[in-house]
């Protein structure tokens, strides 16, 4: 027996190592144990983040689409250009997005800016509208995508309420008198209006005089002079202005108002100035000395 127990196990003196005792792995065991159940508990609450975040999912869905809609009702909406008549500032699938919230402060279009308008009547007849489908009705609807169904127009605001506007064959437009240098925008080649002179007239109050880009491809203001409006687009059928052309990428860029449009003196207001000034002053350097003679009249009268 003892051969055999010394040629099969060591003394305890010889071990490397102390025995364990039975506390020692009740304290093993425990810790083992401890572990396990944090484990779980991680994991637990990993499920319990991803339901919470399926369950946010909607709401937020829900706040995004409600922030578009409102953004595409106060702020910016994104419309496509169906043709040629803005050529080469625009062209045919441009997406512009115009400024919609300026007009709610009150701020009407002013001349050389580039707007979008509401058909103010007649002028898209027997032109076709395409069929939407379902998903391009909601997009739309939320500002996502333009709007394909509302018969909307964009041109260039040439003269305001209150200015004399005109174009003879041959001749530059002009706004109160002062010819536009055109050649910034106007299409290569095109003429000013050759197609269709016009006027002298002057822009009754909230209304705009509107002209395309693409002169000889532009049914415009001078192609409606005989409806209702006379070819003048109410102010409150003007959506905004066009600022920037936001598709395709590589045509992005800004829609500034052209120089010519800020020549001195093309105010109607300051236009009417200069030949008022003179009867004015005259009539204020006049007075004293009227006033004088009279005095000096009714004094000698008296006398």
């Amino acid at each position: 027996m003892a051969v055999g127990a010394r040629s099969g196990h060591d003394d305890p003196e010889e071990r490397n190592g102390s025995p364990e005792t039975p506390s020692d792995m009740t304290d093993d065991s425990a810790s083992a144990t401890g572990d396990g159940g944090d484990s779980s508990e991680g994991s637990g609450t990993d499920r319990k983040k991803q339901k919470s975040f399926w369950k946010e999912l909607p709401l937020l869905v829900g706040i995004a689409l409600l922030l578009a809609l409102l953004i595409k009702t106060f702020l910016v909406q994104a419309f496509s250009i169906p043709s040629d008549s803005m050529m080469n500032t625009l062209q045919r699938g441009d997406r512009v997005l115009v400024d919609k919230l300026t007009p709610w402060f009150g701020s009407e279009p002013e001349r050389g800016e580039v707007v979008v308008f509401h058909d103010p009547g007649g002028w898209l007849e027997g032109e076709p509208t395409p069929e939407p489908n379902a998903v391009q009705k909601f997009l739309s609807f939320i500002g996502l995508m333009p709007s394909a169904e509302e018969k909307d127009l964009i041109k260039r605001t040439i003269a305001v309420g209150g200015d004399t506007v005109e174009c003879k064959k041959g001749g530059p437009v002009k706004v109160n008198g002062k010819a536009l240098d055109e050649r910034e925008y106007i299409y290569p080649g095109s003429s000013a209006c050759d197609d269709m002179p016009f006027g002298p007239f002057k822009v009754p109050d909230d209304r705009i005089w509107v002209m395309g880009d693409n002169r000889q491809n532009s049914q415009d203001s001078r192609y409606h002079m005989e409806d209702v409006n006379r070819g003048f687009v109410p102010v409150e059928k003007v959506v905004g202005r066009a600022v920037v052309v936001a598709w395709p990428l590589d045509r992005w860029s800004t829609l500034p108002v052209p120089a010519t449009f800020d020549q001195p003196g093309i105010d109607a207001a300051a236009a009417a100035l200069p030949a008022a000034a003179p009867a004015a002053l005259g009539l204020a350097g006049a007075l004293p000395f009227v006033l004088w003679r009279r005095r000096l009249t009714g004094r000698r009268t008296a006398g």
